[in-house]
């Protein structure tokens, strides 16, 4: 994967630096891969990641474009503690079925398969982006931007946030958006008839409902607001269809 950058966070309080920041637990390294974000203190999306156990240091898998803000930001926040933070050549792999050895079963689905970090092969030709459309998982960048809130994205079901750890950045929005309020908008996976650019605006009639994202196989991957999402929607000139039930 080329789009993929590997950070190694190492030192005494590598752990411990991590848990304050990120949206899930770091003790869940012990079980294998670790999903979690980075937020802003508004509880909006910096950047998501894969935290990977590696010995005595762990590892953050993160899209390629977004590594060299999150390095400089967990710079900035690290101050006295002893934590180290560079950039490696590690590169890394995915596949379907069940993770070969060394390799670690992705956290997000099932259906999304394993990765490793230790040069064992990939599986060729795979269509990842329908993979995922189907598995309703986000990518850095498409989906996920800067405006996402977590929760609308599903995180809570990607097991990519943990409510119990503790405080990390955001994590007072994140906990009134889960404990206080009903989710009026989110992502959804849709039945789309037709092509449309990533990010086409999606309308009923005149008014806006969303937006459409990646498109593979007659579904989609779409940001609804749910109160005007129905089965005859129009996101340039493809129809898109929300049938929540089906």
């Amino acid at each position: 994967m080329s789009d993929r950058t590997i950070l190694r966070i190492s030192g005494p309080d590598a752990r411990d630096f991590l848990q304050g920041l990120v949206s899930n637990d770091v003790r869940k390294l012990e079980q294998g891969l670790v999903y979690a974000a980075i937020l802003t203190p508004q509880g909006k999306y910096r950047a998501d990641f894969f935290l990977v156990p590696d010995g005595d240091t762990i590892l953050m898998d993160i899209a390629s474009s977004l590594a060299p803000g999150i390095k400089q930001t967990l710079t900035m926040y690290k101050l006295r503690s002893a934590v180290e933070i560079e950039e490696t050549d590690i590169t890394v792999t995915r596949g379907l079925g069940t993770p070969p050895e060394g390799a670690f079963a992705d956290p997000r689905s099932d259906a999304m398969g394993w990765r490793a970090y230790n040069g064992h092969a990939g599986d060729a030709d795979v269509d990842w982006d329908a993979v995922r459309v189907a598995a309703g998982v986000p990518e850095s960048d498409i989906e996920l931007t800067p405006e996402s809130y977590i929760l609308e994205m599903g995180f809570e079901r990607l097991n990519g946030v943990d409510f119990k750890k503790g405080c990390f950045v955001g994590q007072e929005v994140v906990a009134r958006m889960k404990h206080k309020t009903v989710l009026r908008k989110g992502l959804a996976q849709v039945a789309v008839e037709g092509e449309a650019p990533v990010g086409t605006d999606i309308s009923v009639g005149e008014k806006p409902a969303g937006t459409l994202f990646t498109q593979a196989g007659g579904k989609a991957l779409a940001y609804l607001r749910y109160d005007r999402a129905t089965d005859d929607m129009q996101a340039g000139e493809a129809v898109v269809r929300y049938q929540p039930d089906s």
